[in-house]
């Protein structure tokens, strides 16, 4: 069972003429996405309907919690991931039912407060003493690639806390209960809150996001549906909006 404090649910149900038959009961999907993706995905979801007669349940979470709750028997029709490794243990779980695609790619940047108080200006300004810095836990793909990227610029953060989940940096940012956090450009773009710091390509990671339609689907003609819309023209120009770099 889901458990209701690890995830955002939305159901959008959506009334085109599209895929029912008589105006019966809509065809059902259960969507598993990583945090980062709700805004994309929602408006990917609202462009569904004028295709498609759906309607469609949206669990967004941290991908690791996803990974988790799908290991331990959640059912789902499709599943996007914000990397590639948790989905390689989905598939090795054998819970893919069909292939698996790299839909999307996403890179890091700072996030501060809005006009910047802090004259934050590169990673290496998040070592300065007295800045209250908030990262996504490790575990967190999000939090994975923060450490890859201040590695990388060879930077040292004693963060105030480690969020589960990526949009959790960016409440706090956004809220003033931190100076500045490593999110998502997408995140930047999407939640107008906070302004955003660019990391140099050099010390930058690149997150490449997956989708798979799975095992446990109890609807694979919209499981299949969704996957390929977002793979679509359209879908990637919702995606590409949103600030994430398509394929």
């Amino acid at each position: 069972m889901i458990k209701r404090g690890l995830a955002v649910a939305g159901f959008l149900v959506l009334t085109s003429c599209g895929g029912g038959v008589g105006g019966g009961p809509p065809s059902n999907i259960t969507v598993f996405a990583a945090a980062s993706l709700q805004p994309a995905f929602d408006k990917i979801a609202a462009r569904v309907k004028s295709q498609y007669y759906l309607a469609t349940t949206f669990n967004y979470a941290g991908t690791q919690t996803l990974t988790t709750q799908l290991i331990q028997g959640a059912q789902a029709d499709v599943f996007a991931s914000a990397d590639t490794a948790h989905m390689t243990t989905v598939q090795n779980g054998g819970l893919v039912g069909g292939t698996t695609s790299v839909f999307a790619h996403n890179k890091l940047e700072i996030a501060v407060e809005r006009g910047n108080p802090k004259r934050i200006h590169s990673l290496a300004d998040l070592a300065r003493s007295g800045l209250v810095v908030v990262l996504a836990d490790p575990s967190v793909p999000a939090g994975k690639y923060a450490q890859e990227a201040l590695a990388n610029a060879h930077v040292t953060v004693h963060p105030a806390s480690l969020e589960p989940q990526v949009t959790g940096v960016l409440s706090k940012v956004a809220l003033g209960e931190a100076d500045a956090g490593i999110v998502y450009v997408s995140d930047i773009v999407t939640s107008g809150k906070v302004d955003g710091i660019a990391i140099p390509d050099a010390e930058n990671v690149i997150a490449d996001y997956s989708i798979a339609r799975l095992n446990s689907a109890w609807n694979r003609a919209g499981a299949d549906e969704f996957f390929a819309y977002v793979l679509s023209s359209q879908g990637q120009a919702i995606l590409s909006g949103a600030g994430f770099e398509t394929v």
